[in-house]
């Protein structure tokens, strides 16, 4: 019986595509044809840059937490640039450093609209499919993940939107392309909902607050453009929002715990030492476990906890103007700064604001050891690096040490974004450089005493930055129209508070910026506020405190810090310098004790720790590159022998003749009464015949050199001094007539040499004594023709009696 098969053509009836335009580009969202078991699902198509944004709930709430579980990931898929990823398994693995970046770029506007009692598991993953680097992915998928959470039943206050901000040429520039982006000064992103900004996270060279300020207003007002775009989609196929399963804390509890315990609780936060806080904190956190663990569970107790130190923060500030530690509003808390605590680090600087303390140390190195970037930009290395490792030991927690997870990795690259404006480029430094910041003690803005410690630190290892950089966070308590903002926040306002305002810069302006929100955004007038109250705290940093201990980078490197130089070569001089298979480049790297970088464009860094060995590297490349000069000295090495003089090798593949006349300063009957092959000696070109033939003389060098130290000057650079070549004794002349008087010689003392092959294919020794034959030598004689040839007497001496049992 035939079976027949048949199917309906798919129509995708709830297919729908929306267009508009952003920064003079298309911006196509398609939605109904992909993902259908999302919550919420849309492609976005910025130019050719194509991002799949995704967001799903969970049914039910997490039990037995206090916060919101939301997790939002960039997906970095290298197909989308037209490559295979470099790992081992040739796949994409855990996130790099610009996904991880992207995702909390996203987390952090989207997280304050969601409601503050939902447990329930939010995911978002934006897959990066097909980038043109003209359209940023990353503005593409911040904008991608708003409609797909919009348009979603997912409960959220949405929608926001976000844009990318240039300063090319004195002039703002939206979105810029990836040329304009080369020639930015300010790489600023900000998001913004309908009402209020509710992310910014910047980069700058050295960009005025007015500026940067303007920028902002600039982004926001592209940014409504976009939001009306998005409403028109949610009304046209926006879903309902569910109801959810609210967590909130019982407010008849919560007023019970207010009115017997608050006074105990400002008892216990009235202290500027976090250890006696806690110290303080923990009676109380026993008694409620006591008295509400039991019919409210651990997680009910730790938001208590949360909300009454919370409501005693508030209230004194907004209330009373105090802050927990007792300073002023303004105040920061005490500084210090530190220099070259480690002798053996390249570079060292401890910053300490409070009980915050961060150690940086600088390492430097050659180019070869630039970060090797794999992901979807256009960077293929990076030559500064800055971790930032926080140690559960730096919050007194009594846990193993973790691999760096996204705060850490976003607090690196925050210090890393604030730094990179006042490097040196790599032609005025070629060095790759690493700065690692370990947190010793963590009360509030850590990432900004990280920022103020690196400095120090790449002062301290002699890197000529241009300005030093210092770096100051301003926080933010809201209440309905109420506000006001307080300076250098520590860890219980951080916590408790709305805002986390970092800014670093240097006296000029600023070089980065990262705002962290828990309401639903900033006005203009609080932005201005706090960009102000950050200057002057950061001028106040520079001047009375990094200042007074080192003013500008040390004249020199550190001892141990590799010494580097660089070169330009023709591009067609390369393969002259590598040689075959690598071997020209890896002899001057052993026997210059050096390291050696080429790029493309014949760039060529050498480092080595001893100057001079870097200095006779680069003297040996130059010989390379550079046709001989004449009356030029060059230190070369004895290849040949002949009657008539030496052949002398002044660089790979370079070779001339000393003649037998000019080998010494005196006569010389025989060359190899001078040298022999293999020594090392200085000559000097003294001419280059039409068919490029060099003829050098060690006689006229070593004169010239004779002369020098005469007259107190140095020898030549990228040379060694010139060392006497030792006497050698005339050697016996190799002819047939001798050989066959040293082997009647040996005959008469009972000893010849053994046939060709004889002693390497029986695996024994050159030499073996007269009187001794072992093993398969005696098998040998014994039992085959071919032994019976080899009497004891023709074994050569020079082998002990003992040398084989």
């Amino acid at each position: 019986m035939a079976l027949e098969f048949a199917s309906k053509k798919e129509t995708f009836p709830r297919y729908k595509v929306f267009e508009t335009e952003l920064a003079g580009r298309p911006f196509v969202v398609e939605t109904g044809k992909m993902c259908g078991l999302s919550n919420g699902s849309c492609l976005v198509r910025y130019g050719e840059t194509a991002v799949l944004c995704n967001v799903t709930m969970s049914d039910k709430p997490r039990d037995g937490i206090d916060f919101f579980p939301l997790s939002v990931d960039f997906e970095e898929k290298l197909y989308s640039v037209g490559r295979i990823p470099g790992s081992f398994m040739r796949r994409e693995g855990r996130p790099g450093e610009k996904a991880v970046l992207t995702s909390r770029v996203v987390d952090r506007p989207i997280r304050p609209l969601f409601p503050k009692d939902m447990r329930n598991d939010v995911s978002v993953v934006m897959t990066v499919m097909s980038v043109d680097q003209d359209c940023s992915p990353e503005i593409a998928g911040m904008i991608g993940t708003s409609i797909a959470l919009s348009i979603s039943d997912i409960p959220w206050k949405g929608p926001i939107a976000g844009v990318f901000m240039g300063l090319v040429d004195g002039e703002l520039v939206v979105n810029p392309t990836e040329k304009q982006r080369e020639a930015s000064d300010l790489q600023l992103t900000v998001a913004a909902s309908a009402e209020k900004i509710v992310m910014i996270e910047a980069g700058a060279n050295e960009v005025d607050e007015a500026t940067m300020l303007k920028a902002i207003k600039t982004g926001d007002a592209e940014i409504q453009k976009i939001i009306t775009f998005i409403n028109g989609i949610v009304a046209e196929i926006g879903k309902p929002k569910i109801e959810f399963q609210s967590m909130e804390l019982d407010h008849d509890l919560l007023e019970e715990v207010k009115r017997d315990y608050l006074d105990a609780f400002k008892a216990a936060m009235d202290t500027d030492d976090k250890t006696v806080r806690d110290a303080r904190l923990l009676p109380i956190r026993n008694e409620l476990e006591e008295k509400y663990a039991e019919q409210w569970g651990a997680a009910t107790i730790e938001e208590l906890m949360y909300k009454m130190q919370k409501f005693v923060v508030r209230r004194w500030l907004l209330d009373e103007g105090k802050r927990v530690d007792g300073r002023g509003i303004n105040e920061i808390r005490p500084l210090a700064a530190e220099v070259g605590l480690l002798p053996r680090v390249h570079g060292s600087g401890m910053f300490t604001r409070g009980q915050t303390q961060v150690l940086t140390a600088v390492t430097l190195s050659g180019l070869r050891d630039a970060q090797i970037m794999d992901d979807i930009s256009l960077e293929p290395t990076k030559r500064y690096m800055h971790h930032y490792n926080f140690p559960p030991y730096s919050v007194g927690e009594a846990r193993a040490p973790r691999s760096p997870g996204r705060r850490e990795i976003g607090h690196g690259a925050l210090a890393e974004r604030a730094l990179l404006p006042v490097l040196p480029s790599v032609e005025e430094f070629p060095y790759a450089i690493r700065g690692v910041s370990e947190v010793l003690s963590s009360n509030g803005s850590t990432s900004q005493a990280s920022i103020c410690g690196s400095t120090l630190a790449l002062m301290d290892a002699g890197v000529p930055i241009k300005k030093p950089v210092a770096g100051i966070s301003c926080g933010l308590i809201t209440e309905g129209d109420r506000w006001m903002t307080m300076l250098d926040i520590q860890g219980v306002e951080d916590f408790h508070g709305d805002m986390d305002f970092k800014v670093g810069g240097t006296r000029d302006g600023i070089t980065a910026i990262q705002m962290d929100m828990k309401v639903d955004g900033l006005t203009y007038e609080i932005i201005e506020e706090a960009f102000e109250k950050c200057r002057k705290a950061r001028l106040y940093i520079l001047d009375e405190i990094m200042a007074p201990v080192i003013a500008e980078p040390r004249a020199e490197l550190s001892k141990y810090a590799p010494k580097m130089l660089s070169m330009k070569i023709d591009v067609d001089k390369i393969r002259d310098v590598i040689g075959k298979g690598g071997k020209v480049i890896q002899e001057i790297c052993a026997n210059c004790n050096a390291k050696i970088d080429i790029e493309e464009d014949g760039s060529v860094f050498i480092s080595a720790i001893d100057i001079a060995d870097a200095e006779r590297a680069m003297h040996t490349i130059k010989t390379i590159v550079e046709d001989p000069e004449i009356g030029a000295i060059y230190k070369g090495k004895v290849t040949r022998l002949m009657t008539f003089g030496a052949f002398v090798e002044i660089a790979p593949g370079k070779e001339g003749l000393v003649h037998i006349s000019k080998l010494d300063t005196k006569r010389v009957e025989k060359v190899e009464d001078v040298v022999a092959v293999g020594d090392e000696l200085l000559v000097k070109v003294t001419e280059i015949d039409q068919q490029g033939r060099i003829n050098l003389s060690r006689k006229d060098a070593l004169a010239d050199l004779a002369a020098k130290q005469k007259s107190g000057t140095s020898t030549l650079p990228g040379t060694l001094r010139p060392r006497a070549l030792p006497k050698r004794t005339v050697r016996q002349p190799r002819n047939q007539a001798a050989k066959q008087n040293r082997n009647a010689k040996r005959r008469r003392s009972g000893f010849a040499a053994p046939p060709f092959g004889l002693s390497k294919k029986l695996r024994f020794p050159a030499r073996l004594p007269a009187d001794r034959v072992f093993g398969p030598v005696r098998c040998a004689r014994r039992f085959s023709a071919v032994a019976s040839l080899y009497t004891p007497r023709h074994w050569p001496c020079g082998a002990s009696r003992g040398y084989f049992k």
